[in-house]
């Protein structure tokens, strides 16, 4: 199994920024082999995709909400995985959770346990 721990959720003001981190650990965890993704759940709406990265950093995928403000990267050497958020807005107020996901395979199996990202306008 792979275990991922969630960090650097915070208070911040609207047009601020914020950078979530997310380590991943395990025996079967193969940096190459597994696809990383965000995802977020603000208070009353069903769970929503962020983002997602592949193990080379290319062409990482982005929700139409968030495209221009927050970057997707990962350091393999570290097996951690990054969310930058810049200009935040109120509405980006949520639970952010990173997932992963085996390249072959379509669903995410794996989950954090997530961190509050609140945004005050």
């Amino acid at each position: 199994q792979v275990q991922l721990v969630e960090s650097g959720g915070g208070l911040v003001q609207a047009g601020g920024s914020l950078r979530l981190s997310c380590a991943a650990s395990g025996r079967t965890f193969v940096n190459y082999a597994y696809v990383m993704g965000w995802f977020r759940q603000a208070p009353g709406k069903e769970r929503e995709f962020v983002g997602s990265i592949n193990w080379s950093g290319d062409t990482p995928n982005y929700a139409d909400s968030v495209k221009g403000r927050f970057t997707i990267s990962r350091d393999n050497a570290k097996s951690t995985v990054y969310l930058q958020m810049n200009s935040l807005k109120p509405e980006d107020t949520a639970v952010y959770y990173c997932a992963t996901r085996k390249r072959w395979t379509a669903q995410y199996d794996y989950w954090g346990q997530g961190t509050q990202v609140s945004v005050s306008s």
